[in-house]
């Protein structure tokens, strides 16, 4: 696990067994991933999307406590998948960071809860899967502007972005934190302390 510039971002970069017959890789493992994030995977629920080529999905986040931490990978194709900051008093608040997934290296990342995230399809059909650690909730759901200027994700240009009506109405961080919807960095950082190996069992 390959911590990223943002606290509770990693990327897992595995190897790649190719042959004749194809290729083995292992997306996740439990000890890499226990050592590098400090923590473990409790799985709620599993998704799966498919997005044409252009297609912009997020910013999205959940409400802090429980939150949901997602694990990501493209299974098929390629996106550009982004982690952003948006918790306030952060010491990264504001700043995001992309990783290329696709399915010729396999990376996969994973964000703890109280990050943002969304991706764009570099594809057509480009298919996402990503495990959750709490199931989806609608009313706990919320979502940043990918679009939002202040942020200033550095989307592919050779793209038109295509939005749900969701993600197209939803507000600038700067709306978001100052309507209270965004989590508090000290809320998430007694959650993050919550699933360390070293306070389970206490």
């Amino acid at each position: 696990m390959r911590p990223l510039t943002i606290e509770g971002a990693w990327a897992w970069e595995p190897r790649v067994f190719p042959d004749e017959r194809g290729a083995f890789h292992e997306w996740f493992k439990e000890g890499p991933f226990r050592e590098g994030a400090g923590r473990s995977l409790s799985l709620a629920q599993a998704n799966c999307s498919v997005s044409r080529r252009g297609v912009l999905r997020g910013i999205h986040y959940a409400d802090v406590p429980p939150s949901q931490a997602k694990y990501v990978k493209c299974v098929r194709g390629a996106v550009l998948d982004v982690i952003v900051d948006i918790r306030v008093g952060s010491p990264t608040y504001g700043r995001w960071e992309a990783v290329r997934l696709d399915d010729v290296d396999h990376r996969s990342v994973f964000l703890a809860e109280g990050l943002g995230h969304a991706f764009m399809a570099l594809s057509d059909d480009a298919t996402v899967v990503y495990l959750c650690s709490t199931p989806y909730t609608p009313s706990r759901e919320h979502g940043i502007h990918p679009l939002d200027e202040q942020l200033g994700i550095a989307w592919p240009e050779e793209f038109e972005p295509l939005l749900s009506a969701k993600d197209a109405d939803a507000p600038t961080l700067a709306e978001a934190e100052r309507d209270g919807l965004l989590p508090r960095y000290e809320d998430c950082l007694a959650m993050y302390a919550g699933h360390s190996p070293a306070l389970v069992g206490e």
